[in-house]
């Protein structure tokens, strides 16, 4: 099993020569996933060497242009590549609209399903759930209605004890039950209590992606005790009238957001165009929080070495 996350895009609105807009890729327990597709997404994709045509889930925050003005252009890529497998992608409903449109006035008929899940910001709601993960939304606080997301892995199997196994004889069709906590009677009747034969599970890990939002203290129970953070950090402190206005964030305000949630490690994105360092951002944040990284195009995170 593998949880890791790759920043394709860490800037805001603008794109410069260092940062695109944001998009990020998440492989979790095979799955493949997007969030978010500013512009340039696919030339990142290809760039850092991720199979695009293995992505079923795209996951598109809010609507404005530098989190989805890629995924037209990303979507006709892999139909011009011969693609039949299906892509779902959850977003506001207005997207579903949108897509048709520029499809048709271009003439271009997609060759594989495009299924459309509507987000919401009336609280939490479960996007996708499968055996091995869940993902859900919940609501951001931005100029236009805008979501976050939380890929969380479902709690994991027992690990097999196998001294004590062998010890007893345990035999083979048992194994299943045992990872999954379950204590079997065997032929002879006696219960072979799975707390003899198991070590607990490893822990199960959780990825929360905050994008465009000001400071909203609402959105901690939906993140709470995460293995990473994305929180958007657009402004320094000194430009918090900035932030507020805009409805964006500072470093320091996405610091706080991450010790009061108990998060276990913070990573700062959608940086603004018009710093040319980071450090600022870093020291920043870190007075507040020190498990703290900036996110830097290309930067990929393994949540298993950060737990």
């Amino acid at each position: 099993m593998s949880f890791s996350i790759t920043i394709l895009g860490s800037g805001a609105a603008l794109p410069t020569g260092r940062r695109n807009p944001t998009s990020q890729y998440i492989f979790c327990n095979n799955r493949h996933i997007l969030i978010d597709c500013g512009e340039g997404t696919q030339m990142q994709l290809r760039k850092y060497g991720i199979p695009f045509q293995r992505i079923s889930h795209i996951f598109i925050s809010h609507l404005h242009g530098d989190h989805f003005f890629g995924l037209p252009g990303l979507l006709s890529t892999m139909n011009l590549l011969g693609r039949n497998r299906g892509v779902t992608i959850y977003g506001p409903a207005q997207l579903k609209d949108i897509l048709k449109q520029l499809f048709e006035c271009g003439g271009q008929k997609l060759m594989f399903k495009l299924n459309f899940i509507p987000t919401s910001t009336d609280g939490e709601q479960i996007l996708f759930e499968d055996r091995l993960i869940k993902i859900t939304s919940f609501p951001l606080k931005h100029r236009i209605p805008t979501t976050g997301f939380r890929i969380q892995e479902k709690q994991k199997e027992y690990r097999l004890n196998p001294d004590a196994i062998e010890k007893d004889h345990v035999p083979i069709e048992f194994f299943h039950r045992l990872k999954k906590g379950e204590s079997p009677t065997n032929e002879q009747g006696k219960i072979l209590n799975f707390t003899k034969y198991t070590f607990p599970p490893k822990p199960s890990l959780s990825y929360s992606y905050c994008s465009d939002t000001a400071y909203f203290e609402d959105l901690i129970p939906f993140i709470e005790k995460s293995t990473l953070l994305y929180h958007e950090a657009t402004f320094l402190e000194k430009e918090s009238d900035r932030a507020k206005l805009t409805f964006h964030s500072t470093a320091k305000e996405a610091a706080i957001i991450a010790k009061k949630a108990d998060v276990n490690h913070l990573v700062l994105g959608h940086l603004s165009s018009r710093y040319n360092e980071q450090d600022s951002h870093l020291s920043e944040a870190q007075i507040e929080f020190e498990k703290t990284t900036i996110a830097e195009d290309g930067l990929k995170i393994d949540l298993l070495k950060i737990n």
